[in-house]
Parts: structure tokens; C-alpha cells; sequence
């Protein structure tokens, strides 16, 4: 749901505090993609391979959800 009116927007002080989860959530998401790749690039065993996969792509779709996230904060307030 997009809000397109200007009373609509998000008010400022929920905005700010939203952004700065938002901020918050890309930090830790960034720690788990790095940490995923450092795994990776250990030459786990094959039985752990897949578990690596798995939380390598979880990890970069909630990137992509964060960003639109903080995109659609930006636009709202």
C-alpha cells in the first residue's frame, strides 16, 4: 500500500524511529551475508554445503526487503 496523500505520510518521530531499525536490521543482515561467504570460501563439507546455500540466499532476499523497506520509508515521511 503506497500512501499518496501528505496527510497520509508517516509521522516523523515513527519515521525516524522506523529508519533507524531499518539501519539496524541492514547491519546485522551484512554481518550474516559476510560470515555466509567466509563459510563458503572455508570449503565446508558437502553435508554443510546446502545449510550455506540456504542461509546465503535467506540472507541476501531479506537485504533486498530491507532496502525496499528503507525506500518506501524515504518516499513516506
Amino acid at each position: 500500500m503506497i500512501m499518496r496523500n501528505t496527510s497520509d505520510k508517516i509521522p516523523a518521530e515513527l519515521a525516524k524511529e522506523l529508519r533507524t531499525l531499518a539501519h539496524d536490521l541492514s547491519n546485522a543482515l551484512e554481518t550474516i551475508v559476510q560470515a555466509t561467504y567466509l563459510i563458503s570460501q572455508a570449503d565446508p563439507p558437502e553435508n554443510l554445503r546446502r545449510w550455506v546455500e540456504m542461509i546465503d540466499q535467506a540472507s541476501k532476499e531479506a537485504v533486498k526487503i530491507n532496502q525496499k523497506l528503507r525506500q518506501l520509508l524515504r518516499s513516506q515521511s
